[in-house]
């Protein structure tokens, strides 16, 4: 029976060491919460590190740990100190984390701690090989395990793989910086299925594939050579349940049963009057949230709005993060130093502004302080999410208080009927606080009821549920790819029939099929590898191998003139046959050039990085190197522009990938490789090619004749192989 694998950094379970026994405790994080319906209610596993090194247990412990983690269908994988320090505190959170919320001063490279990420990433992989069957999903999470996917997809490419980023994804312009960006994207492409919090992470990594690794991208589909994958947003939600029935029971409770911090509230809110109002602020200290801003946002607005002091109270409570960071170290300080300057400066006999905790709380507190506070105040400068929002809204059981939330975090995106700031505007803060303190209870209610229902409705359970389900939809989508797939059966089968025939013809592109694309065409010599290949199918008895390209006569003659090939250039204009010269196949002239010309280069002067190549009978503008939207949108423009004038030529324009070629209409690859076959009877006839120049030859084909495609696209090829290597396996298994 298939299974589902989760796969995160950590595992859902904290464990411990107490006299030479391993305890564990369930973990109660937002993510652990999400998927236990995914996790418990189905034949599923997890992986993740434990949380103890090698070097914190001998073998008899290590023993129980597998056992411990064995009863909560948990497997871990092993790592070092130094695992710990290069993959987790140096590259995913003095790299990744920094860059991908926006803090590129933050942000340090490192060979050693890149290199330690990656050798992790494979140990994860590893265990995951050794644990995964035909069949199985695997669902990776957040940006410790980037390259994962990929190196899963590698050693088993039948396997539906999803991922989901829990941080946001930065814009092209800030992920361009950092040097291994080709590796973790493709990386992440390894998955079928690409997830973010919100629609804004989506575009931005769509883009940043786009530019960077060059990818078509259609609607929300990247088009790989040999596959699909779809990227979707998925809004991450909480346990609502949880939260509201907890504040219920919370709001049944006698004063006896209250704990001490609901007592001392109370005894804050009989002191004042019933006129003071808690303002609450909960965030790990991170420099992310802003917590400095908000200190300081708090003094503008007690200094802009004095009737609120002696009634408005800040309970900020910060949770210890990382420590033992030098940053983490200096926002500590600075907030530490931030909070005593402010009471230090309003603070009165019975009253100070600002309550201050450094310390995580138990569930029952924060109950306490969700259910007392008037407001919460969320300001991040950035944040994937912020579930702390959503946690809020579900704990005010009689729809009251005011939620002011940062523009920057992904929550502020569903949640629009919060108060909605930008955190580094102070003015509007005092403002928007003001507002908030002075809101009418029928607002109140009629904004935090349209807000439960929403986030009792797509709840953390839906959010994983959904996601598994558009997951388990990309089956479907390639399902028409798979059916052509050349496996190891077909490839057999091929190769039988071209054995056993007693005329063979082979029809081979070179661009894309032989060699891979380079930025500049004229890098793409063939390789002794290419050589070997055709030189040990050309020694074949009775085999005609015809390179069939869209590549200029002369360029073509300087890297093949020296062989026995047969030659087809400039998709059919030009045939070069065994022992012979040169000779047009189609009555072609380049009279027309000086009308087109002009055009060309004023597209090539306004377009950076594109470029013209002219053939004898063809001209080609290249926009491989060009930006990716600014080259579709020239492309574009360019057609348009000269359309009437390749009407009045008797030209055509043949669309290439990331190239347009200008040439005498009716001349393609497709009428050139049928006189091919008009002299000499052959009995097998394959053809192989890589984009839509190719689609020509394999309609005009005889419909016995076995044509494959390079690559997952649309084609009315009989096959495909997913790659160059593959084209190679195929061709080698006619020797």
């Amino acid at each position: 029976m298939s299974k589902t694998i989760i796969i995160s950094n950590r595992l859902p379970l904290q464990l411990q060491i107490h006299d030479n026994t391993i305890e564990t405790t369930p973990s109660v994080g937002g993510l652990a919460t999400g998927m236990k319906s995914v996790h418990t209610d189905s034949e599923s596993i997890w992986i993740g590190w434990s949380g103890l090194t090698e070097e914190e247990f001998n073998l008899e412990l290590k023993n129980q740990v597998t056992t411990a983690l064995q009863k909560h269908q948990c497997i871990g994988v092993p790592l070092t100190e130094n695992d710990v320090e290069g993959f987790y505190y140096g590259f995913s959170n003095n790299t990744l984390w920094p860059l991908f919320h926006y803090f590129m001063e933050y942000t340090e490279f490192e060979k050693s701690t890149w290199e330690t990420y990656k050798s992790v990433n494979q140990k994860f992989a590893d265990v995951v090989l050794q644990n995964i069957e035909d069949g199985d999903t695997v669902w990776i999470h957040d940006y410790q395990l980037l390259l994962l996917p990929d190196l899963i997809r590698k050693k088993r490419p039948e396997v539906s793989i999803g991922f989901f980023l829990h941080i946001p994804f930065p814009s092209y312009e800030v992920f361009r910086t950092i040097p291994c960006r080709e590796a973790l994207l493709k990386g992440m492409l390894g998955a079928d299925l690409l997830g973010f919090h919100t629609y804004d992470y989506e575009r931005h990594f769509l883009s940043s594939v786009q530019r960077i690794l060059g990818h078509e991208i259609t609607f929300n589909n990247i088009n790989l050579d040999n596959r699909i994958v779809k990227v979707d947003s998925f809004p991450m939600g909480i346990d609502y349940d949880k939260f509201h029935n907890a504040a219920k029971i919370h709001d049944q409770k006698s004063k006896k049963e209250q704990t001490e911090i609901q007592q001392e509230i109370n005894k804050h809110l009989e002191e004042g009057n019933h006129q003071a109002k808690l303002i609450l602020s909960i965030d790990r200290l991170d420099y992310t949230k802003g917590i400095a801003n908000r200190l300081r946002a708090f003094e503008y607005f007690l200094e802009k709005y004095p009737q609120f002091k002696g009634k408005a109270r800040l309970v900020m409570l910060a949770v210890p993060s990382r420590a033992n960071v030098p940053q983490y170290q200096l926002l500590k300080n600075e907030i530490d130093q931030l909070v005593g300057r402010i009471n230090g400066k309003f603070a009165e006999v019975s009253w100070t502004p600002i309550w201050y905790f450094y310390r995580s709380m138990p569930f029952e507190n924060l109950i306490d302080l969700y259910t007392s506070s008037e407001v919460a105040l969320l300001t991040p400068i950035r944040d994937g999410m912020n579930l702390v929002a959503k946690e809020y809204i579900a704990a005010r059981v009689d729809k009251k208080g005011v939620l002011i939330l940062s523009e920057m975090t992904g929550a502020s995106n569903e949640m629009s009927e919060a108060l909605i700031i930008n955190p580094n505007n102070f003015e509007e803060i005092a403002d928007t606080l003001k507002f908030a303190l002075e809101m009418p209870e029928e607002e109140q209610i009629k904004r935090n009821s349209a807000l439960q229902k929403r986030l009792k409705r797509y709840n953390v359970e839906k959010w994983a549920n959904d996601f598994i389900e558009a997951l388990e939809a990309t089956k479907n989508d390639t399902k028409k790819y798979t059916l052509k797939k050349i496996n190891v059966s077909i490839r057999t089968e091929i190769a039988s029939k071209y054995k056993n025939a007693a005329n063979k013809v082979l029809f081979l592109d070179y661009d894309g099929t032989m060699v891979p694309f380079e930025k500049l065409p004229e890098n793409a010599k063939p390789s002794q590898r290419v050589f070997d290949t055709l030189d040990a199918l050309h020694k074949q008895p009775n085999t005609k191998v015809i390179i069939i390209t869209g590549r200029d006569r002369d360029t073509i003659q300087k890297w093949f003139g020296h062989k026995d090939y047969t030659l087809i250039t400039e998709h059919g204009a030009w045939l070069k046959e065994s022992n012979k010269d040169w000779e047009l196949m189609e009555r072609v002239d380049n009279k027309w050039f000086e009308s087109i010309s002009p055009i060309l280069e004023s597209f090539t002067d306004r377009t950076p990085g594109s470029f013209i190549e002219e053939k004898r009978y063809s001209l080609a503008w290249h926009f491989r190197n060009v930006d990716p939207d600014l080259g579709k949108k020239r492309a574009n423009s360019l057609k348009t522009t000269i359309q009437q004038l390749i009407a009045n030529h008797n030209l055509e324009i043949l669309e290439g990938d990331k190239v347009l070629e200008i040439k005498t209409s009716g001349v393609s690859k497709g009428k050139s490789a049928t006189k091919m076959l008009l002299d000499t009877k052959y009995d097998f006839i394959f053809a192989i090619g890589d984009d839509w120049t190719d689609e020509h030859m394999f309609k005009e084909l005889p419909n016995d004749a076995h044509t494959v495609k390079v690559g997952i696209k649309k084609t009315v090829a009989q096959y495909y192989v997913e790659d160059i290597d593959q084209v190679y396996e195929l061709l080698t298994s006619f020797k």
